[in-house]
């Protein structure tokens, strides 16, 4: 019987590239301050577009922390100090990623069916606690979430099993109990280090075919969540 269902946020809540693409152009034209052959190169270490604000599946913005983007970072623009540019960049995509934020149309109703089905739901993102919860609230879905962990809450980031665990433990259920939904292999493979049963969207940079060998389920978006939960409570 499923008791919670664990959510990843950018690909999965809410449109990554309607989402990031102008956050990130954002945040590259904060740090680089009107030069535009630095900006270039900034979007180019993290396999991203400027002018069209699209990403390579290759890019570190999909899945990666901003400690991670920091590192590559601070070689384009001369930051030797890693640990203080990855919390400006917490603090620029907080802000930024809230401005832009953008939900599927369908989230909203996914969100409360499983509230009022009385389902557990929590969010597990690598992107910072606070910039989550900056965006659940300018959503108005805040209500919806019992737990909320980003990158830096004392869990780890995915994929490692340390955020699903923890919800895992919050809810008080047993690990084939939850579902991690998520739209690249870093959720998956969370949630399974976790043993909790995967299910894998594509409405992120990742297709079926990248997604298929690693989840337990593919859906086409979590419009599709609500079926697949009541087949898995009737079996």
């Amino acid at each position: 019987m499923i008791k919670g269902v664990l959510f990843d946020k950018d690909g999965t809540l809410i449109d990554f590239t309607e989402t990031f693409g102008p956050a990130t152009a954002a945040v590259i034209r904060t740090l680089t301050n009107g030069d535009e052959a630095l900006a270039w190169q900034m979007a180019k270490a993290v396999d991203f577009d400027l002018d069209e604000h699209t990403f390579m599946p290759s890019s570190v913005i999909i899945a990666g922390t901003c400690a991670e983007q920091a590192a590559i970072w601070g070689n384009v623009i001369n930051r030797s100090n890693i640990d203080e540019l990855a919390e400006e960049l917490d603090r620029l995509f907080a802000r930024y990623a809230t401005e832009f934020v953008s939900p599927f149309a369908y989230t909203a109703g996914v969100l409360d069916h499983l509230k009022m089905a009385g389902f557990a739901v929590g969010l597990a993102t690598n992107d910072s606690e606070t910039g989550a919860r900056n965006q659940l609230e300018k959503m108005r879905f805040t209500e919806h979430f019992g737990f909320i962990a980003g990158y830096d809450s004392g869990h780890g980031p995915k994929p490692e099993a340390g955020m699903v665990s923890a919800f895992i433990s919050h809810i008080g259920a047993e690990p084939h109990e939850v579902l991690m939904v998520g739209d690249s292999t870093h959720d998956i493979h969370s949630g399974k280090a976790a043993g909790a049963i995967t299910i894998a969207v594509t409405t992120g940079m990742a297709s079926a075919d990248d997604l298929r060998p690693h989840a337990d389920h593919v859906l086409s978006g979590i419009h599709e969540l609500p079926e697949l939960i009541a087949q898995l409570n009737q079996a």
